[in-house]
């Protein structure tokens, strides 16, 4: 059975790879660009859905400043990757932002820091696989309807592909981010161009009205329309996601790691920038209408389109106008910017094992956490990503808009955290350094880092006011529960190194007990009692007897004849159980032992099987169990199993041949 688990789990993650490789895994920036910025770069395919989707509210009239909105996006994204080329630079380690806070700003930041990115890293992947799943869905109409049951199995499959090792999913994933930005750029180009020669053809939602949402009769005048443009603005700063994957994947880059890391920064927003904003203008040109509730909110001849009218995402709908008369292109871009998305959870599934693997050094998080698996990935942090990415998927039913709502908080509350620490770096830098040419370079860095302080902090306030009532809350108490949870976690590694600490005399270290008292528990005498006081005599205590409990008196009786008959160099005792306990009665007896000795050890040697089927389990072994459960917590007491592998081990552990007799044989 183990034979067959282990050949499985070759075939799905291949062989391992000898810690001395890890270096043959780090990414030229080729790769590095799709495999940490392809969140950042996928955003183009959701963030101008919710501008127009927030925007249209208000009606048609308001759509039409979707572009400046997607400018003042393009803006605020532009600076923060220009104040993340100087965090990369200065924090080259992989900490990110989590260490700039923590060194500048103090633990309680830097764990504040933390708290946001991991549940940014989970909805990263829940709204980018979710977003993936529509677009799949509005190529193939099977999948309507099935879209979160879709959507876990992709979450499923991501998680199988990074397990096999980051530059191996880096890899795969190249080539459809690149023709991703292909594909966006194709349709940039030619709307231009056909805009250019006047026969860029209207979309064909162009033609429906679209119906204010109650209370936005007037458009985007007073207060309710001013707020309805902050949150078109809040739900496109989605687009800025990803960009803190580059400075903490840093230690991933082939070296020189900070100038290729700052590189790469500088590709993906050139890249982002330019495909949100010739979307959001081909989209304004064309006239595509995208409403939260097409059903409803959009008219045909002044009559609501009904459920079956099927609304296609924003890029759906313009590769559909601009390559009008060629369907294969649009089935094509719709294919590719689904599969965008769905890659997109890479850079989560990238920066969240990553994060994770730091706090666990840090003992913010269980340990298990910071090692790596076969293939030199953190595998415990991508299947910890997985489930909790799963779970958010399936509770949100895959809806987008509805997870949107979730998204941006926690990682703006990175951002600003991270550009204050860099304000705050820059200005300890300041003080110590004399030469007039460093000390222009640091004041420059400065002011970037503060240019983008006041962005991210700007963006952030206005993100919880436009959308805490919208869903921002639960974020903010997902981030306070996994802030708790971490220092509850530091809490008690603390608390357990302090515990097991040495005094200053290390007495702990060299005291002995005064005596050692062994107890071999027996049932009756065949091979693994025998080897277990075997075993027990080789340790040469000072008290050594075997111990059984009396449940069935003709049981007793004929185990001690044989021990008689036997002449076992042993005495044996017999624990009287009127209630035929066998726990109970063992477990009174070594406590008396130590009441009357206290610094008396008393060692417990209890003979197991050892089986090779799981079901064998359930038919052995369940006293033992039970007795090595309670006597784990007995103050004073060690306990020892004897293992005795039954015939059904036989080719388990793949050392037959050279322990051939040894181990099933003899004692």
């Amino acid at each position: 059975m183990s034979d067959i688990a282990d050949a499985a789990k070759r075939l799905v993650l291949g062989r391992p790879v000898r810690s001395d490789r890890l270096g043959h895994t780090l990414l030229p920036k080729r790769i590095a660009l799709p495999v940490f910025a392809s969140d950042a770069l996928s955003s183009v395919a959701y963030a101008p859905d919710e501008v127009l989707l927030t925007l249209a509210a208000a009606g048609l009239a308001a759509t039409v400043i979707s572009p400046w909105v997607g400018l003042a996006v393009v803006v605020v994204m532009l600076t923060v990757i220009a104040s993340y080329r100087q965090n990369v630079r200065a924090y080259p380690s992989g900490g990110g932002d989590y260490e700039v806070a923590t060194v500048n700003l103090g633990p309680r930041a830097g764990l504040t820091v933390a708290s946001a990115l991991l549940v940014d890293y989970v909805l990263t992947v829940a709204v980018s696989i979710s977003a993936g799943a529509q677009y799949a869905a509005s190529a193939l109409p099977g999948l309507r309807g099935h879209e979160a049951s879709f959507a876990i199995g992709l979450v499923v499959l991501l998680a199988i592909a990074n397990l096999r090792g980051v530059r191996e999913s880096g890899r795969a994933f190249a080539v459809p981010v690149y023709l991703y930005m292909l594909a966006i750029g194709a349709i940039a180009v030619t709307g231009l161009v056909r805009y250019l020669a006047g026969d860029l053809p209207p979309a064909a939602s162009s033609a429906l009205e679209i119906v204010p949402q109650s209370g936005l009769d007037q458009g985007l005048m007073g207060i309710a329309g001013f707020f309805l443009v902050l949150r078109a603005f809040a739900s496109g700063s989605a687009a800025l996601t990803g960009v803190e994957a580059i400075s903490n994947g840093v230690p991933a880059f082939r070296k020189p790691k900070s100038k290729n890391a700052a590189t790469t920064l500088a590709l993906l927003g050139g890249i982002s920038g330019v495909s949100l904003l010739s979307i959001l203008l081909l989209a304004r040109a064309t006239g595509v209408h995208y409403v939260e509730d097409p059903a409803t909110q959009l008219l045909r001849d002044g009559v609501p389109v009904g459920e079956e009218y099927v609304q296609h995402p924003v890029i759906g709908q313009l590769a559909e106008t601009v390559f009008a008369g060629t369907p294969a292109l649009f089935i094509g871009v719709a294919a590719v910017t689904g599969l965008i998305l769905v890659l997109a959870a890479n850079t989560a599934f990238n920066g969240f094992p990553v994060l994770g693997s730091i706090l666990a050094r840090d003992g913010y998080l269980p340990r298990q956490l910071h090692t790596r698996g076969d293939r030199l990935a953190f595998s415990n942090g991508i299947l910890t990503l997985a489930a909790a990415a799963v779970a958010l998927i399936w509770a949100f039913d895959a809806q987008v808009t509805r997870l949107i709502q979730l998204y941006i908080v926690g990682v703006f509350v990175s951002f600003t955290l991270s550009q204050l620490g860099m304000v705050r770096h820059w200005t300890r830098e300041l003080r110590t350094v004399a030469d007039p040419a460093t000390r222009r370079r640091m004041r420059r860095s400065r002011l970037v880092n503060g240019a983008g302080l006041g962005m991210t902090a700007t963006v952030l306030v206005i993100a919880l006011v436009a959308k805490f009532t919208h869903g921002a809350w639960i974020a903010l108490l997902a981030m306070g529960v996994v802030f708790v949870l971490m220092r509850g976690i530091r809490a008690h590694y603390d608390r357990v190194r302090a515990e097991l600490a040495l005094g200053d005399d290390a007495d702990d270290a060299r005291a002995l007990p005064s005596r050692v008292h062994a107890i071999v528990l027996v049932s009756q005498l065949h091979r693994p009692a025998m080897r277990a006081i075997a075993y027990a005599r080789a340790s040469r205590p000072q008290v050594l007897e075997a111990v059984t409990v009396g449940v069935d008196a003709e049981d007793v009786a004929r185990l001690r004849e044989t021990w008689e008959a036997l002449d076992l160099p042993v005495p044996l005792k017999v624990l009287d159980s009127p209630f035929r306990e066998i726990t109970r009665p063992v477990l009174t007896y070594v406590r008396s032992i130590r009441r009357e000795s206290p610094r008396d050890i008393v060692v417990v040697y209890i003979p197991e099987y050892v089986v090779g089927h799981w079901w064998e389990q359930l038919l052995h072994n369940q006293s033992a169990l039970r007795l090595k459960g309670r006597l784990l917590f007995t103050p004073g007491v060690v306990v020892a199993s004897v293992p005795w592998q039954l015939a059904s081990t036989h080719g388990q552990t793949g050392m037959e041949d050279t322990v051939r007799g040894t181990v099933t044989r003899g004692y």
